[in-house]
């Protein structure tokens, strides 16, 4: 979805946004003038603290490349290929992708990878987390290894950040950065590339469901189009639905941090971060409505 007017500080959304923040902080100190004052305060953080998004026209020339919505392959394209890998890459352009989602992740000594977890064990022939291993480490480990086609991609390489990009720009495919963490070495990393390939900057995003990562990337290189990743109960469980925590006082103080950060993505996050986009998972769109996506 894409932000029809996203430098107004003062819409109705926001509108009502202040209001509930008043009310709220009315409720718990029974002092109108205390909460027009902690209200003002907000008001003024986000005026003087706000990113301003990139003009329009560029978001949708990277989200609509040719006008209208296109097909982006998750993870690469893990389906019928390695996930994360330049065989995947590769695999979906010839697929038909106009665009794919890339996992950027770090080994133990820095340097910028494609990989969905924090460790290998699902995806590889290896074992251990990933700030545990080197990137000498990491070379020497096969991607296709748990792939249900690992035959035909036997010994298919994890990638590099930048051996990724070079892939996509060859085939002319939109990217999608998706940062699960290390806000200030990602968006670091990042800078870099964009500096490398300015062609970027009209055929790719970063996105994150971690709003840090989107400021940090914001600061690092304004002119970089991001979008906030939206996912109802994130913290407090896992994609499949699982809860992540076992006790429940963690479970239920999580789903309560659930509940503030939609409510943040809703009403000033957007704002805040300058974002282009919401990226959403299609169930939460429409049940009804089927919708073709490429694994």
């Amino acid at each position: 979805m894409v932000l029809s007017a996203p430098a107004m500080l003062w819409g109705d959304g926001l509108l009502v946004s202040f209001s509930t923040i008043f009310l709220v902080v009315l409720l718990l100190t029974r002092n109108p003038f205390v909460s027009s004052i902690f209200t003002g305060c907000v008001y003024l953080l986000l005026f003087f603290c706000r990113f301003e998004p990139v003009p329009q026209s560029r978001a949708l020339q990277v989200l609509k490349p040719k006008g209208r919505a296109a097909p982006v392959a998750h993870r690469g394209g893990g389906h019928d290929a390695p996930e994360n890998t330049l065989a995947a890459i590769r695999t979906a352009a010839q697929n038909g992708a106009t665009g794919v989602e890339l996992d950027l992740e770090f080994t133990g000594d820095g340097v910028p990878i494609l990989m969905h977890d924090d460790t290998v064990e699902r995806t590889t022939d290896g074992t251990g987390r990933l700030q545990d291993l080197t990137f000498t480490d990491i070379k020497k480990l096969n991607a296709a290894a748990k792939h249900r086609l690992w035959n035909m991609f036997d010994g298919e390489n994890i990638p590099t950040l930048k051996e990724a990009v070079r892939e996509c720009l060859h085939h002319n495919l939109t990217i999608y950065f998706d940062v699960k963490g290390h806000a200030d070495q990602a968006a670091e990393a990042l800078r870099h590339l964009y500096v490398e390939y300015p062609s970027l900057y009209n055929c790719s995003i970063v996105c994150s469901f971690e709003p840090s990562v989107i400021i940090k990337m914001r600061q690092a290189d304004r002119n970089v189009v991001t979008a906030l990743t939206h996912r109802p109960w994130s913290l407090s469980h896992l994609g499949d639905g699982t809860p992540r925590y076992n006790t429940i006082w963690k479970h239920y103080w999580y789903i309560l941090m659930d509940v503030l950060l939609d409510w943040g993505h809703h009403n000033f996050l957007w704002n805040l971060c300058g974002v282009s986009a919401f990226l959403m998972q299609k169930n939460y769109i429409s049940k009804n409505q089927e919708v073709r996506r490429m694994e």
